[in-house]
């Protein structure tokens, strides 16, 4: 494969919208025990209703034709052809800065942030604070090519972002990522610490320090960890699915829209600062969007392999090794991973922190003008 890189347009023929349409209409529900709400997965009364409003009203023409006005392109690394968008600003003392989305986002999440990064005087910024945004689809999610061999790992890709960057032309960038996103960052600036400018996160990863007492530790310290448990007793059902058998998942989430639907959805419900209903952090036309890039590229399967590719090589950024970068961390109070800071502060040179009033998961999609604003501060000590 050559390494040139493309220009890219987002596409979707009449045909997959129209078979698309047919399988919603089609859809069997199944039951429901009545008062369970959430506690069982994704909630009947509030799916039947997204999928009524998708089958009907979404217009995906509106927002494939808002996608396309990034600037979208493709190239081949480690064989594999990667999507972004590479977003310039008109200022060129900008900063590079790669925006990593993880499962199951997508791009979709850095729609409302792209503007404000490039061209904050526009977005009641200051145009010192200006950022050219790199922002890939991972390889074998979105507009990405499915991955096509064992051991594409989140090591694999991060090695892959760093070539990207190079590839580019950016000798020295900054990176931003939540989710498997922020699992790529912490590899990115270690393999490329050369290069990296500085790490943000929504979702620094950390351990207990050997001997550690939770005595030690604040009430609401404590509070984190204990709703870190939960998530890991009661949440995590679909990480062992995903990182076992992905390929039999698969069958089921590929072929029925509303079983993706369902699928991705009880994530964001779970996972947002939503109070009970996920509309209330995540505007339902974005979420649907956010599922229609699985659906329309059949990347649903290929993304979930890489829970067992990453399981299986066990190259998880932190381990065994500090990120030395300044690294800044967004606190949302919502984040399903919240560690305390004296442990995050073993794994990472933090030299930024900030305590958010609101937002979970998501953060791009859910609070924008945070996101920005913390991302604009962080690096701001770093121009």
């Amino acid at each position: 494969m050559s390494d040139a890189i493309s220009p890219f347009e987002i596409q979707v023929g009449d045909e997959i919208l129209d078979d698309l349409k047919q399988r919603l209409a089609a859809t069997r529900l199944p039951q429901q025990i009545e008062g369970t709400d959430w506690a069982y997965g994704a909630e009947i009364s509030y799916l039947e209703e997204l999928i009524a409003y998708w089958r009907d009203k979404y217009d995906w023409r509106v927002e494939e034709a808002a996608l396309n006005l990034f600037d979208h392109f493709t190239t081949a690394i480690d064989d594999q052809r990667i999507h972004f968008i590479h977003q310039r600003s008109t200022h060129d003392h900008a900063v590079p800065l790669l925006l990593l989305h993880g499962w199951p986002g997508s791009v979709v999440e850095f729609t409302k942030v792209i503007g404000p990064l490039t061209q904050p005087e526009a977005h009641g910024g200051n145009a010192a604070d200006a950022f050219h945004v790199v922002a890939p689809s991972l390889p074998g999610y979105g507009f990405s090519e499915f991955t096509k061999t064992p051991g594409y790992d989140t090591h694999r890709m991060a090695e892959n972002f760093a070539v990207l960057m190079s590839r580019l032309g950016y000798d020295r960038y900054g990176v931003e990522g939540g989710d498997w996103g922020a699992v790529i960052a912490n590899s990115v600036s270690i393999l490329d610490a050369e290069h990296v400018l500085g790490l943000h996160t929504t979702m620094p990863l950390a351990f207990p320090p050997p001997g550690h007492d939770p005595k030690d530790l604040s009430e609401r310290e404590q509070a984190d960890l204990a709703d870190l448990a939960d998530f890991d007793q009661n949440g995590t059902g679909y990480q062992k699915i995903q990182g076992s058998k992905p390929q039999t998942l698969g069958f089921g989430l590929n072929d029925s829209p509303a079983g993706l639907c369902a699928w991705i959805t009880e994530k964001f419900h779970g996972w947002t600062d939503c109070d009970g209903h996920v509309e209330n952090a995540i505007d339902r036309d974005q979420l649907l969007t956010n599922v229609m890039v699985y659906w329309i590229t059949q990347t649903i399967t290929s993304s979930t392999r890489l829970y067992y590719e990453t399981f299986k090589s066990g190259r998880v950024g932190i381990v065994g090794a500090k990120v030395e970068v300044p690294t800044g961390v967004a606190r949302f109070p919502r984040e399903i991973m919240r560690y305390p800071r004296k442990w995050v502060e073993q794994s990472y040179n933090v030299t930024h922190w900030t305590e958010m009033p609101k937002g979970g998961h998501f953060a791009a999609m859910e609070q924008p003008d945070l996101f920005v604003t913390d991302v604009r501060k962080f690096f701001g000590t770093l121009r």
